[in-house]
């Protein structure tokens, strides 16, 4: 991190802050390609229109608000394009993950944070995950461009499975692979995970399907990476045919955001070169809330096709 910590010396005299995992995740994303086109934190009205309608104010669509959030109401001393250092909260020592050029720094209300929530989790009750994450970030919003300088800790721990859009976009064309199915994972694959991808390679007539899992931070409960990482390599090396299968991780926290969710996972698989994504009965936790009867009469599994 020399160059972080050369960014934050004396010579540069801007303000530092630690941020959250979520923002921290979402800086790795933004790095890393798969949040294209953005360019970086969004402001009050985008998140608000994201929630309501999955589009920015400049029509993009974009299923979830991808945000800088903090508790700490100094943030709104900062001015418009004050460059500001912003510190990885998931590495001992907190190096510096990024520099942001603030655009401005804006409060949300009870309502507005009410109108994200229920939109993009279905529900307002701090009992679901994601919405005790996200409340817990604070309401004071810090949008703006940024300029990543690392990809955190993922490298570190994960370094035979983290990998960016564009890497994984050179693994699919060195595969010779042009029709990509993606299936998205938190937890080692059982067995029904790998009868999904089998039946949609067969019924696309796919080159072959890329598993990725996420890395970053899950709710209490989910198998750890480490786990997940050695089980589904595993799996793969035993059950599925040679040149069929690529593993692979993103940094990203989980939001339990269920179908929102699901169609961030479609735009940054597309952006990863994939054509088509596998969605669960349960992607990201989409029935968190609904009754478990109610659960065998839901459709078990679609494929979507990402172009």
């Amino acid at each position: 991190y020399e160059l972080s910590l050369g960014l934050v010396g004396s010579e540069m005299c801007i303000r530092d802050r630690e941020i959250s995992s979520a923002a921290a995740a979402n800086a790795v994303m933004l790095a890393a390609g798969y949040f294209n086109p953005l360019t970086g934190y969004m402001n009050k009205d985008d998140a608000l229109r994201v929630s309501r309608e999955m589009l920015t104010m400049d029509n993009l669509f974009w299923p979830v608000p991808i945000v800088n959030l903090t508790t700490d109401a100094n943030a709104l001393d900062y001015t418009h394009g004050e460059e500001i250092a912003l510190k990885d909260p998931n590495i001992e020592g907190n190096p510096v993950i990024a520099i942001q050029r603030v655009d401005n720094v804006e409060k949300l209300s009870d309502e507005d944070i009410n109108i994200i929530v229920t939109n993009v989790f279905g529900t307002n009750d701090d009992n679901h995950p994601g919405v005790k994450t996200f409340k817990e970030q604070g309401r004071y919003i810090i949008s703006g461009s940024i300029e990543v300088l690392n990809y955190s800790y993922f490298p570190s721990d994960f370094p035979d499975t983290f990998a960016t859009a564009p890497q994984i976009r050179e693994m699919l064309t060195k595969a010779g692979w042009s029709k990509t199915v993606a299936f998205q994972t938190r937890n080692p694959m059982h067995r029904a995970h790998e009868e999904l991808c089998k039946m949609a390679l067969d019924r696309l007539e796919a080159d072959g399907v890329l598993i990725h899992m996420t890395l970053g931070k899950l709710k209490e409960g989910d198998i750890p990476g480490d786990v997940r990482d050695s089980a589904i390599r595993k799996m793969v090396e035993i059950y599925f045919p040679e040149n069929t299968a690529i593993i692979s991780g993103f940094g990203f926290d989980m939001m339990y955001a269920g179908p929102r969710e699901a169609l961030l996972h479609a735009v940054f698989r597309q952006n990863a070169g994939c054509t088509h994504l596998i969605v669960g009965r349960d992607h990201a936790l989409s029935l968190i809330h609904i009754s478990e009867p109610t659960r065998p009469r839901l459709i078990s599994y679609a494929v979507f096709c990402l172009k």
